[in-house]
């Protein structure tokens, strides 16, 4: 039987292209010792999803957000947290309009009081609340990467309509293609139709090496977008024009805001929560020392996020007998190996 390659799922080499980034980034540079950088994986807005997004920080900022906890802050939060005051005032006072009833504030403020990152008190039938820190603006620079292994003529057509999108709205920095290296003189990938401002990665997944095929373009991520709603589809000779709308500077901050506080929650290794780790044929393997990885001893291979799931034929349940013996910790060894990952992912975030 022939078995494949650890990193030939796209599933595979996503994971691999994400500790590339997480050890090397930037490409072709080093990182100052002030920055700072968190990567996690497919995450982005309603109308498009990236495959690896790197968050660019300020150390010292990345640490002062650690005051506010592991936990994603949603925009409800973010205005609380934002415009609190330094001493005790009526939330009313305190916080300016938010567009939307106020009963939605007050059950923010109770979820920021639980959570313990805001100051809250009543006096009388008023609430009070108070600023325990300041939230700090700790990303500088978000990068979108689209992990295309195996890039033929029909996926590039299809990324190349996505790159455009990135491109003309403006929500990261940089846009990119990460690859899989060929070792031909000019990759091929750059003879592909994809817009000149995507930079392109040539990335050998085994050994974990990468070259710079193509540098990117920064884009404007201070300036209004447009949004790409709809293209013409009559093929190359319809000439009808596609709608688009404008997104003012102040809608895509709060939404650049919005992804890094999802990728600061969530990170690249949470792979194992929408996986079966209690599965007696699921575990970790990182044979090269830089990584663990996925590995379904059934298929024996790196089986795919989709295919790890109830639904999978092979799917067993650990016997309870692993957990009772308490292997090797107890709750057996799909709670141990979801804990080693998360151990690792927390360390990503200085300051927790």
């Amino acid at each position: 039987m022939t078995r494949t390659r650890a990193t030939d799922s796209e599933f595979a080499f996503e994971l691999r292209s994400c500790r590339w980034a997480e050890r090397e980034w930037p490409p072709a540079d080093s990182l100052a010792g002030d920055r700072a950088i968190l990567v996690a994986r497919q995450l982005g807005t309603k109308r498009r999803r990236w495959d690896t997004i790197v968050l660019e920080c300020d150390r010292g900022a990345l640490e002062a957000r650690a005051n506010f906890g592991p936990k994603r802050l949603d925009s409800d939060l973010r205005h609380i947290v934002r415009n609190a005051p330094t001493d005790w005032a009526y939330y009313r006072d305190a916080l300016p309009g938010p567009g939307y009833p106020w009963r939605y504030v007050r059950e923010a403020i109770h979820e920021a009081d639980d959570r313990g990152i805001l100051d809250v008190r009543k006096r009388g039938n008023r609430i009070e609340i108070r600023r325990k820190w300041a939230y700090p603006e700790w990303v500088d620079r978000i990068v979108a990467i689209e992990n295309k292994p195996d890039l033929d003529a029909s996926a590039a057509r299809n990324l190349g309509a996505q790159l455009e999108y990135d491109v003309a709205l403006g929500l990261a920095d940089e846009v990119w293609v990460a690859t899989r290296k060929t070792g031909e003189r000019v990759e091929p990938v750059l003879f592909e139709g994809l817009p000149v401002e995507a930079g392109v990665l040539a990335l050998e997944p085994e050994s974990l090496s990468a070259e710079v095929a193509w540098y990117p373009r920064s884009l404007s991520v201070d300036e209004p977008g447009t949004r790409i709603l709809e293209r013409p589809d009559g093929g190359e000779r319809d000439g009808s024009a596609a709608r688009f709308e404008y997104v003012d500077p102040e809608r895509k901050a709060e939404k650049r805001l919005a992804i890094a506080e999802r990728a600061y929650e969530r990170g690249w290794r949470s792979f194992v929560e929408t996986m079966r780790p209690d599965c007696r044929h699921f575990a970790l393997r990182g044979t090269d020392g830089t990584q663990l990885r996925p590995y379904c001893e059934a298929k024996q291979r790196c089986q795919t996020a989709a295919e790890c799931s109830g639904s999978c034929p092979e799917f067993e349940p650990e016997p309870p007998v692993w957990r009772t013996r308490g292997w090797p910790i107890e709750g057996g060894p799909g709670t141990r190996l979801s804990t080693l990952l998360e151990g690792r992912r927390r360390r990503r975030r200085p300051g927790l």
